[in-house]
């Protein structure tokens, strides 16, 4: 059975350190999406990392934390204005709906955006069903469960 999601919500990152970050349910993008800065390949040791600063100095939640993964890919994705660009892209952890469930997540400047993470068609797909017209689903179930 699918669980019901708003048009948006709150969610955690535990390995990225997030906690009740707003999320936007975006089921015209593809991928999900993350916003940071200072995105950059680096080589440690030969071995090939991503390294990158979530959010900027402008948003709540920023903490100048720097993470490093090395296990993560690159994608073409098509913006919605139709700009193609290459996005590196790692896998995490999402906690919504008091589930914790695999995502992947593609690194992108986000800054002029009202929210710093976009949920995707992929992580939706045959888990979700999208209410539009409810929010902070999640979020709501998680203040009853305190």
């Amino acid at each position: 059975m699918k669980i019901t999601i708003g048009r948006v919500d709150k969610a955690d990152f535990p390995e990225l350190c997030l906690e009740e970050i707003d999320v936007k349910i975006d089921s015209g993008a593809y991928t999900s999406s993350i916003h940071c800065s200072n995105i950059k390949e680096i080589s440690l040791h030969n071995t090939p990392f991503i390294r990158f600063t979530l959010l900027d100095p402008e948003h709540s939640f920023y903490n100048n934390k720097e993470f490093t993964f090395k296990n993560y890919t690159s994608k073409i994705v098509k913006s919605s204005n139709g700009i193609s660009e290459t996005r590196f892209m790692i896998q995490t952890e999402i906690l919504i709906f008091n589930t914790i469930f695999p995502i992947y997540l593609t690194l992108t400047e986000r800054k002029d955006m009202k929210f710093p993470i976009l949920l995707g068609r992929k992580f939706l797909n045959k888990k979700f069903l999208i209410d539009t017209a409810k929010k902070n689903l999640s979020h709501k179930l998680k203040q009853t469960k305190k």
